[in-house]
């Protein structure tokens, strides 16, 4: 079987009317494919018959070729293996794309035209494999049922016949995984809905892409958390939106300094978590939500109700979303399945009217064509079966249990020098630091023990707070012991 290779053909140009011995030009044309960065150390040329049928030349041509760049230092002949860019060049001064840190593009007429989504941050130090990773919130995928959906998606995919008939559903999302969370939304979060309602994306981030595109322009406004999910501020400010910060507390976000701004201008957008606010983790309380719906309502006030965990709620029955009463069509609903199951199995969706659901699908369609439509069906056989429902109860007991071990440990490694509140729901705790204490230092101190932890600098994007989230659900008594014995180390 041939092997697949570059198109010399079209990247070794040979003139036959030139002074220059060809196999002198062949060799020529490979260093130049070499020092532009288009043969990379260790790429195995062709066999000289296979180069010289490419561009109908002589072996031995070919042949004399290799050899000159084996006695300049380019190649390295290995036994019966065959012919090899050498691993060590010859001195070069390579091309880079890096226009920003090299000094010959600094100069004016070399602007940089593109967006600069962040600023860059210098690695401090080389990331390494971890033997425990204290993540952000996360559940723990060991005890998701990975394995039914993979049998699933093998039983599917063998299944020739359906594949055409999957692909129809378009840039929506699997009809069969809509149907199934518009039952299950039903059930669990009263929302009445049907399958055109529902739009199916790679996650709850993209689903907040979509709504937020299908709303924002330049010189939009956005009401957000004063401490917020940073991610969504950022991806609003990306569309060109200005943002509008209001006060997070206890009972959650302000509900009268948003009509405060209504009575003024109403905004483009709010963007809000009612339950387990990120990163904050509190609850917008029922007397608030009650007064924010007569505003949204009142003042036609667009809402992107962001419910990323609402299934993993432990010290009572959650209070219904603002999606479930009604809202006149002006909330969004999103959610996500990746909470559900694991982060990187990427799930999410997004509720609204079915009109805006079909033009929210075109937006999608730009951005994504559309998901696995196959691992979609999979997902959706985990809630026609019930093995969705039989996971989050399940999840739902371990999870609480462990948030209370969690606490535990947390309280007595820190207690002295942070303060957290034991969360009613959601995957991780909320800890607030003294101000003089350094968080970055403590996650360099964890990782010579072999144990990641973020240096809090994401929560602090535009908000001077010096917290971080420990992620407990993804964490057994075991490492979380571990976790705690690391910290009473590293203080």
């Amino acid at each position: 079987m041939a092997v697949q290779t570059l198109p010399f053909s079209t990247l070794i140009a040979v003139d036959r009317q030139s002074a220059i011995p060809i196999f002198r030009q062949v060799a020529n044309s490979l260093v130049e494919l070499i020092k532009n960065g288009k043969l990379k150390p260790g790429y195995q040329l062709p066999a000289s018959r296979d180069m010289a049928s490419m561009l109908t030349l002589n072996r031995t041509t070919v042949v004399a070729a290799y050899e000159e760049l084996q006695a300049q230092g380019w190649l390295e002949a290995i036994g019966r293996k065959g012919n090899f860019i050498a691993q060590q060049l010859p001195v070069m001064s390579p091309k880079s794309f890096d226009m920003g840190t090299s000094a010959k593009f600094q100069s004016k007429d070399q602007e940089i035209f593109y967006r600069q989504v962040a600023i860059r941050k210098p690695i401090t130090r080389q990331l390494k494999p971890y033997q425990l990773m204290i993540n952000d919130g996360y559940p723990d995928a060991r005890i998701a049922p990975v394995d039914l959906i993979v049998d699933r998606y093998k039983f599917l995919s063998r299944k020739t016949n359906v594949h055409d008939r999957l692909l129809a559903d378009g840039s929506k999302g699997s009809i069969s995984l809509r149907t199934e969370l518009a039952l299950f939304l039903s059930k669990t979060r009263a929302l009445d809905i049907i399958p055109e309602q529902v739009l199916i994306t790679h996650g709850a981030q993209l689903a907040i892409a979509v709504a937020a595109g299908m709303i924002l322009q330049p010189g939009s406004t956005v009401v957000v958390g004063d401490l917020n999910y940073v991610l969504a501020d950022r991806l609003f400010e990306q569309l060109g939106a200005k943002l509008i910060k209001v006060k997070v507390d206890q009972d959650g976000i302000d509900v009268d300094a948003i009509e405060n701004i209504c009575k003024q201008s109403t905004p483009s957008l709010l963007y809000i978590i009612p339950h387990h606010h990120h990163p904050t983790t509190v609850t917008l309380s029922a007397e608030r939500r009650v007064k924010l719906l007569d505003i949204i309502r009142r003042y036609r006030l667009p809402v992107i109700e962001d419910d990323y965990d609402y299934d993993f709620h432990y010290a009572s029955a959650p209070i219904l979303p603002l999606a479930s009463a009604e809202h006149d069509g002006y909330v969004l609903y999103i959610g996500s399945i990746s909470k559900t199951l694991a982060p990187t199995i990427r799930l999410g969706y997004l509720i609204g009217s079915e009109d805006f659901i079909w033009q929210a699908s075109k937006l999608k369609q730009v951005l994504d064509i559309r998901g696995d439509v196959l691992f979609e069906e999979s997902v959706a056989h985990l809630f026609s079966i019930g093995e969705m429902q039989r996971h989050l109860r399940r999840s739902v007991k371990l999870y609480k249990r462990r948030r209370d071990e969690f606490c535990e440990l947390l309280n007595s490694s820190l207690g002295d020098i942070a303060n957290f509140s034991t969360p009613n729901g959601g995957m991780a705790v909320w800890t607030l630091f003294n101000p003089e204490y350094s968080i970055p230092q403590l996650s360099e101190r964890l990782a010579t023990q072999g144990i990641y932890m973020n240096d809090g600098s994401i929560y602090k994007y535009k908000h001077d707070v010096n917290g971080i989230r420990f992620g407990f659900a993804s964490l057994n008594m075991s490492e979380m012991q571990s976790f705690a014995n690391a910290l009473k180390r590293s203080r």
